[in-house]
């Protein structure tokens, strides 16, 4: 396969990815925001629940699909999975509207904790996906 074709193959992968990603990002916010919102808070629940979960995702692939781990996926699986559709779902941009918002509302308290419940808990979603992916990495 010549380098252009597969460049728009990965051009392809990733943009499909990133489309079901953004898909679910959407379904799975709306139904927490739905269920969690009261008093019409900017607080997003679902975008702070999103990232973790895309954290968790993205460091369980990273670890069971690495060299020594014990799951091979092609480069372009990894791309598909890690660029496309993790790309897609976590909002780390929505995030970081929303805490602007929240701050510019005066709603010091929500913008701060907006900030550390998402920084803090994404870091241990991806801590806890590599965590996981390394136990069944060394499983016999």
């Amino acid at each position: 396969m010549s380098i252009s074709m597969q460049i728009l193959q990965q051009y392809l992968v990733i943009g499909l990815g990133g489309a079901l990603g953004s898909m679910l990002r959407f379904g799975l916010g709306s139904v927490i925001d739905s269920n969690l919102q009261k008093g019409g808070s900017v607080f997003s629940w679902g975008t702070i629940l999103v990232n973790i979960t895309g954290c968790f995702v993205i460091g369980f692939i990273y670890s069971i699909s690495a060299v020594e781990g014990r799951i091979f996926l092609s480069s372009l699986t990894r791309q598909f999975i890690m660029i496309g559709i993790l790309g897609g779902y976590t909002t780390f941009s929505s995030f970081s509207l929303q805490t602007l918002n929240l701050w510019n509302d005066r709603q010091w308290g929500g913008a701060a904790a907006n900030v550390v419940i998402s920084v803090v808990l994404c870091l241990v979603g991806v801590w806890l996906g590599a965590v996981l992916a390394g136990s069944i990495n060394k499983m016999r």
